[in-house]
């Protein structure tokens, strides 16, 4: 792992031209998170030696939860301590009681401060719970205690969509003071998922300013997964302004921009390096620049001329690869071969220009589904093509996604339970308290409360019996159905546990029993609530772990996207074709998932539905193809593959 101030040394200042603010990228956001907390560790460890405190400005959120593990792994097995440190939180909801599940008190304690040796009078974290009136003399008495403790020396950052560093919102001053401030709709949006429902999330907040936090020494601003390369992208490279308050961090002397590879992908030198300079143009690079060209151009591939490619920064391109008929060729094949209606492989077929093998056939599929709808959500079409053409396909469910589900659907099927019994003549009694218990749970439960075990069973028995309706509708056997309920995920909260050796095993477990010839998974990592991201890493390490068994000789991983974001033609190695009917048949197997339907519990930031996402996606992937020239189709599901 290489350290922060190593990577800085290296950066390439003629790569990052256009960067305001020193960006570093790691390969993924564990070894990134390792970085940060260790440059944290040394500053500790300086600091004591001088006699001094260490004075730490701390986030919440996903992003710093692999730091804070990894402060934690110091404390524990390299002896680190907290003696010395001072914290100070950037924010906290306001009103909010401090052991309210969604308290950022609670939240470090939970993921920090319960774990390593701080005294307690040297953690600071806003109060949510102060009366109004006195809310204007506790964020000036806050500003004076960052001030007596000798300011912060190392500030962490996480981003919002909005741009938001803290709570500061758009609209911001570059030099606000720590203070109530009130949240923007999509702030509010984003935590829904949090809060159980928008309705339930807090509109205001106490948030250190923009200047209390350009007043710290060094500031470490992370993010991570291609959800946020937008808005990095705006921060690193655009104009300091007010609705975007990140970008005033580009005034700052010691600022630095943590990322994982997905969350660099909207930077210059990775989303358009030929606008900076030359560039070492492989294959995909190639390809890339290509379609880039077909779009700013508004023209399909065996269009483009030499002067396309010299009048949009790919003079060298031609020079060295061309010319342009000799490139438009290679990539208009390249895309061409992507394209296939047998993601299993053609039986006796030449499959030298194919993306998958023709043998063995049939193969045994093996797909894993997040949560228990993601199959049919972002591979449906293709589950059922797989299902249609004789291959054996196996569903992975690898969790339960019971916080998902309503509460007036969980009365419903306790009703049912209890009308079920009375109409076949069983034994009511056990049926009727049930009914009770669950009732009366649900009735004094508050928002954002943990349910109660029996809830909590009803609405996972909910979404398995949707998960199983649909991989009905598409043709796997339940005997075929594998529901993991890994445990990570079983915490009744959005908030999940860390990934486990358990969670791995049942993988592994899962992936020996079947030994499958393709394995397909979620590698959809702008998921915000970081499920996807979590059962990810999960199979990554399962495969590590089974990598020299003799079946993964003959065994191929794919990654599909779909539920959150699609993958841009550029990316994708296999582009399975629909047809309307294959489209509307996929529809039907979405719907299956009745709870989800209409209103999920936790939509993210897009107000469509499911299945309107996934159509809408599709169709766009589709509509690419045919813009470049490419066949004409109604949709298309998108797959890259993974090698291990």
């Amino acid at each position: 792992m290489e350290s922060l101030k190593n990577k800085i040394q290296s950066i390439d200042k003629r790569k990052t031209y256009y960067e305001k603010i020193p960006t570093i990228i790691y390969d993924d956001s564990s070894e990134a998170s390792a970085a940060i907390a260790q440059e944290i560790a040394e500053l500790i460890k300086e600091k004591k030696k001088e006699g001094k405190n260490a004075v730490l400005g701390l986030a919440t959120g996903s992003s710093p939860v692999d730091i804070y593990d990894e402060l934690i792994r110091l404390h524990k097995e390299e002896g680190l301590s907290f003696e010395n440190v001072i914290t100070f939180n950037l924010d906290e909801y306001y009103p909010i009681e401090p052991d309210s599940l969604q308290s950022y008190v609670r939240f470090m304690n939970e993921h920090l401060f319960n774990h390593i040796d701080i005294p307690k009078d040297q953690i600071h974290i806003p109060d949510g719970s102060i009366p109004e009136d006195e809310v204007y003399d506790y964020c000036d008495e806050y500003e004076q205690k960052i001030k007596d403790a000798g300011g912060i020396d190392i500030q962490l950052l996480g981003i919002g969509r909005t741009g938001h560093i803290g709570f500061n919102e758009p609209g911001s001053r570059p030099d606000s003071p720590t203070r109530l401030i009130t949240l923007d709709k999509i702030t509010r949006k984003d935590a829904a998922s949090d809060f159980f429902g928008e309705e339930n999330v807090p509109r205001r907040a106490i948030t250190m300013g923009v200047g209390t936090i350009l007043s710290a020494r060094q500031i470490i601003l992370m993010a991570w997964g291609e959800g946020k390369s937008g808005i990095i992208q705006q921060t690193v490279e655009g104009k300091i302004k007010e609705s975007v308050p990140a970008t005033y961090l580009q005034n700052h002397k010691n600022t630095v921009v943590v990322l994982d590879d997905a969350g660099s992908e909207k930077l210059l030198r990775f989303n358009t390096p030929w606008l900076i300079g030359p560039c070492d143009w492989d294959d995909k690079l190639i390809r890339k620049a290509v379609v880039w060209l077909c779009q700013k151009v508004d023209k399909p591939i065996l269009k483009l001329t030499d002067e396309n490619y010299n009048e949009h920064g790919m003079a060298d391109l031609i020079t060295t690869k061309g010319p342009a008929y000799n490139i438009n060729i290679k990539v208009f094949n390249e895309l061409q071969h992507t394209i296939t209606g047998w993601p299993g492989g053609k039986p006796n077929a030449d499959d030298t220009k194919r993306p998958e093998r023709k043998s063995p056939f049939p193969k045994r599929a093996l797909i894993f589904s997040p949560h228990p709808d993601d199959d049919v959500i972002s591979m449906g079409g293709t589950l059922i093509r797989l299902v249609d053409h004789g291959h054996e396909v196996h569903i992975a469910y690898q969790t339960s996604g019971n916080i998902a589900v309503f509460d007036d659907d969980v009365i419903r099927f306790a009703d049912f339970v209890l009308d079920y019994s009375e109409a076949f003549g069983l034994k009511e009694q056990k049926a009727e308290k049930l009914f009770r218990k669950v009732n009366e749970s649900l009735k004094n439960k508050e928002p954002g409360q943990i349910d109660s075990p029996e809830v909590k069973m009803i609405k996972g028995l909910i979404r398995r019996g949707e998960a199983k309706a649909g991989g009905r509708y598409c043709g796997v056997p339940d005997e075929n159905m594998h529901f993991m309920d890994m445990p990570f995920y079983e915490t009744g909260r959005v908030k999940k546990k860390p990934l486990s050796d358990e969670d791995i095993k049942i993988t592994v477990e899962l992936l020996r029993k079947i030994k499958p010839h393709q394995v397909y998974a979620a590698g959809d990592l702008s998921d915000p609530h970081g499920t996807h991201r979590v059962c990810l890493k999960a199979i990554f390490k399962a495969l590590e772990v089974v990598k020299n068994d003799d079946w993964t000789k003959d065994c191929w991983v794919w990654l599909y996207r779909g539920a959150w974001q699609e993958w841009d033609v550029n990316e994708i190695e296999m582009a399975v074709p629909l047809s309307p009917q294959e489209l509307m048949r996929k529809r039907r197997a979405i719907f299956k998932h009745q709870s989800q339907k209409d209103r999920p519990l936790f939509p993210g930031s897009d107000a469509r539905e499911f299945w309107q996402r996934s159509e809408d996606r599709n169709r766009g992937t589709a509509e690419m193809y045919d813009r470049l020239g490419l066949a004409e189709y109604e949709a298309i599901e998108g797959f890259v593959r993974y090698h291990f």
